[in-house]
């Protein structure tokens, strides 16, 4: 489990089926078979070194998320699972990647702050609530408006220098993960399968 709170912005050295992300501060009580959210994608540690960490990707992970899309020199967001009586920060994401969004806008606001506004997936919009949690390449966001499959949030400035939703632009593709309890809801609300 995370909580959507980046920890650190990693580069990409090698991308492929063979992740290579060069990094130190998720490093630290890592290990072989550790998780690491990278871009709001669970993965496993698979060899570790003082410069970053490998972790293998599944065809079926690479076809769902914007894992693929990585080449070298790309950066991405980076956290450690949560620990046991830590503080929740952000919210419960899993690291399961529902979809992905497409990039639409970010627009400066005063004091440094940003408007961001992503495109999501119609499937994916009835999880979708104003003022609910969305996980956004891991980025843990509060839901600040819904229009037409169109998802605004606020970023502040300490996100926006600390992820990497600086560098969103033109054709960026966003991992997308909906908020864990809405699935719950409606699996618990549906008629039951005989």
């Amino acid at each position: 489990m995370f909580t959507g709170i980046v920890e650190e912005v990693g580069q990409v050295a090698e991308a492929g089926h063979r992740l290579r992300v060069r990094c130190r501060t998720v490093l630290q009580d890592s290990s072989e078979g550790s998780s690491i959210a990278v871009n709001g994608v669970c993965l496993t540690v698979v060899n570790k070194d003082v410069n970053g960490f490998c972790c293998d990707l599944s065809p079926e992970t690479l076809a769902r998320t914007n894992l693929g899309a990585l080449r070298a020199g790309s950066l991405v967001n980076l956290e450690r699972p949560a620990a046991v009586g830590d503080r929740l920060s952000g919210h419960i994401v899993q690291g399961h990647v529902d979809g992905t969004a497409e990039f639409l806008s970010l627009e400066a606001l005063a004091d440094g702050n940003r408007w961001l506004k992503v495109r999501t997936p119609g499937q994916l919009s009835r999880y979708l609530i104003h003022k609910g949690s969305v996980t956004l390449d891991g980025v843990s966001l509060t839901v600040a408006s819904l229009d037409d499959g169109t998802l605004g949030a606020a970023i502040i400035p300490h996100t926006y220098q600390h992820t990497i939703i600086r560098t969103y632009g033109p054709g960026s593709v966003i991992n997308l993960e909906v908020d864990l309890i809405g699935k719950y809801v409606e699996k618990l609300m549906a008629p039951p399968v005989r």
